[in-house]
């Protein structure tokens, strides 16, 4: 299998930290590459009509596009409900913070976009405060969480989104207050999946 991706990104990553759970990495190529709204990848574009990083080509020759996606495939082909449980409390648990982590991560991606691609002049502050007010809510909401459960895909969307804000976004400084989701996130990072996936 082949995976279109880029280091930094927290939904490649999210894809990546799966595979690694899951004893897949092995089976992996990495096809890093860089791109942005206003640069697009024509490769990858071939592939994923969006434009849009990760995507997987399976060992069948399909693309399979974004993350949630990938990752319940990796599930499948790793045995199932490995990652994402069965039907039952447990998986709407789950995919709620699966979905709420990826609207965190994908607010930072569109204000990163804003600060770097496009002109000083022409970047809308409300707009961006308007993103960064998704983000400080879901951070709040995650605060409520009780994440000391599996590492199932919620977990691992939520650890993946919380270290793309450390590393576009340090001077939000998030964990002083919330310190339970702080904590949470500082022992989950050491876990090898993590580690073997952090961004430089």
């Amino acid at each position: 299998m082949q995976l279109y991706c880029n280091p930094a990104s927290p939904f490649a990553r999210k894809v990546r930290v799966s595979a690694f759970e899951l004893g897949l990495t092995e089976r992996i190529e990495l096809l890093n590459i860089t791109q942005s709204p206003v640069n697009p990848h024509r490769e990858l574009r071939a592939h994923n009509p969006l434009g849009k990083i990760p995507a997987l080509i399976t060992d069948a020759g399909e693309t399979l596009y974004d993350s949630p996606v990938i990752c319940e495939y990796l599930d499948a082909l790793a045995g199932a409900n490995r990652l994402f449980p069965a039907p039952g409390p447990a998986r709407w648990t789950a995919l709620r913070r699966q979905a709420l982590a990826d609207g965190m991560a994908d607010a930072a991606v569109l204000v990163r976009y804003e600060q770097t691609a496009r002109p000083a002049t022409l970047q809308w502050q409300d707009w961006i405060e308007g993103q960064f007010l998704k983000i400080r809510t879901a951070l709040d909401a995650l605060e409520k969480e009780d994440l000391d459960t599996p590492f199932d895909i919620g977990a691992i969307s939520v650890a993946c989104a919380l270290g793309y804000l450390d590393l576009r976004f340090p001077a939000e400084r998030w964990r002083e207050t919330r310190p339970r989701i702080g904590a949470w996130h500082a022992a989950a990072s050491e876990r090898p999946s993590l580690t073997a996936t952090r961004p430089a």
